[in-house]
């Protein structure tokens, strides 16, 4: 459901979230990758469109950007074709194809918040992780906004998506450190971003 609920807006996926949340925050994610250590070798989950792809690459030694939709990763391929460093290829976050220990880095963004079973995806992220690599987890949040902000964030959100997916949730830094240290992993990094609309941006460290 997930797959086709987002697959469907491949054309206009871009513009509709920039709509939804605001160039400022989608600016503000951007510069907080630029700031990260070196990432190694990288797995992305929930790659979409390559948004975010093209600016970890600077970070990093190889990137294999998944995601579970054909139409986003036809748009990930065209972004990111530029790129011989980034591999797209199409996988389920929570059960790849992917050996274990695999990867120096996991990277997610605005993709944890639409899973039914979050827990899944870190788990899957944690067995393909080699001993102390890491976990970058970027997700638009309601935490931190004013009802009044909700509400027009949502109307947009209504305008360009339609109705929202069935799992969509608003998590807190709380739950999301929660559910890391649920799955083996120390949080380095934990912060609420944004100024009108917001996000999490949070690094955590296999053990």
């Amino acid at each position: 459901m997930t797959e086709d609920y987002w697959g469907r807006f491949s054309e206009t996926y871009d513009r509709n979230q920039e709509y939804v949340v605001g160039r400022e925050l989608l600016d503000e994610i951007t510069g907080e990758l630029n700031q990260l250590a070196e990432l190694g070798e990288v797995v992305e989950f929930g790659c979409g469109t390559g948004y975010f792809t093209v600016a970890i690459t600077e970070k990093s030694t190889s990137v294999l950007a998944t995601d579970l939709s054909d139409n986003l990763l036809e748009a990930a391929k065209t972004r990111l074709r530029d790129h011989p460093e980034v591999t797209v290829q199409k996988e389920d976050c929570l059960e790849t194809s992917l050996m274990p220990e695999s990867c120096n880095s996991v990277f997610m963004a605005n993709l944890v918040h639409v899973l039914a079973t979050p827990a899944k995806a870190l788990e899957e992220s944690s067995r393909i992780l080699r001993s102390g690599g890491r976990i970058v987890i970027v997700t638009f949040t309601g935490h931190g906004m004013s009802l009044w902000q909700k509400i027009k964030m949502g109307v947009r959100f209504a305008k360009t998506w339609g109705k929202p997916p069935p799992n969509i949730r608003s998590f807190s830094p709380e739950d999301v450190e929660s559910m890391l240290q649920e799955t083996g992993f120390v949080v380095e990094q934990s912060k609420l971003i944004g100024n009108r609309t917001k996000a999490l941006f949070v690094v955590g460290r296999k053990g």
